[in-house]
């Protein structure tokens, strides 16, 4: 249901955008199916909600299908050539994944996920399942520089909480997922330096050239074929007793010592 025409104006260009206020439109409910992931797959789309989110999905050149907001949100969206969807907020708020939603999301092409070999320093994630923390390992990888990041049974990259938590950085990082030996095919030419409690110390180790960091699942930690492929296994000592560190503070650790 297109409830009516309103008239878009930022003093950069301006045109007419229809309001949708209806849940049962369906292209709103095309869109919102996106939370889930058998969706996502299927479309080849994913979203990237709040108005960060979206500037820097502009600034980037992402491929952005479709920007959706409400009203009071259309000023702030940064001058784009993608199409602008005005919505109430009760059909907003359908859409949305989030608690208290900022009222504007990017639908976003998902990337090509072909393994390919990797150009730089790069990840290994070994059945990563947290959402938050794949999120914030990529927020990191961003930081670090660590381009390439290959999935290996790991939760959906694009799903809304690990888009969420990776803060942008999903926008500047490679995801490849395969399967064991397509991804080991790929690293043929790099050292894998596996993190695991029990490796030697990294304080000392010395980095090696063509660098491929692995960690493996929050509970398992890594899998044995993983163990096979590492050419080395570092560990982070720990004082106090404690015995181990949440994986995505762990890698992130290991980025900066070894980046």
């Amino acid at each position: 249901m297109l409830a009516k025409t309103s008239f878009f104006c930022n003093n950069v260009y301006s045109f007419k955008i229809m309001v949708y206020t209806s849940i049962q439109n369906p292209l709103i409910k095309s869109i919102a199916s996106l939370k889930d992931k058998k969706h996502r797959n299927k479309q080849g789309l994913y979203i990237a909600e709040g108005l960060k989110m979206v500037n820097e999905a502009v600034m980037f050149n992402k491929d952005i299908v479709y920007i959706v907001c409400v009203s009071e949100m259309i000023n702030a969206i940064s001058k784009t050539n993608a199409q602008i969807i005005e919505v109430s907020q009760k059909v907003f708020s359908y859409i949305s994944d989030e608690t208290t939603p900022q009222g504007v999301l990017a639908v976003l092409k998902i990337p090509s996920q072909l393994v390919k070999e990797p150009t730089g320093n790069c990840l290994l994630l070994d059945g990563v399942s947290d959402p938050g923390n794949l999120g914030t390992i990529i927020r990191t990888a961003t930081a670090f520089n660590f381009k390439d990041i290959y999935l290996l049974n790991c939760v959906d990259a694009f799903s809304n909480k690990v888009v969420r938590a990776s803060m942008s950085g999903i926008y500047n990082v490679n995801l490849y997922k395969g399967d064991f030996l397509t991804i080991k095919s790929a690293l043929k030419n790099y050292s894998v330096v596996a993190g695991d409690l029990t490796g030697e110390d990294i304080d000392g180790f010395k980095r090696p050239d063509n660098l491929c960091i692995a960690v493996g699942n929050e509970a398992n930690g890594l899998s044995s074929e993983v163990k096979e492929l590492a050419d080395s296994i570092v560990t982070i000592k720990m004082e106090n007793n404690q015995e181990s560190l949440n994986v995505a503070i762990a890698l992130s650790i290991l980025m900066y010592k070894l980046k």
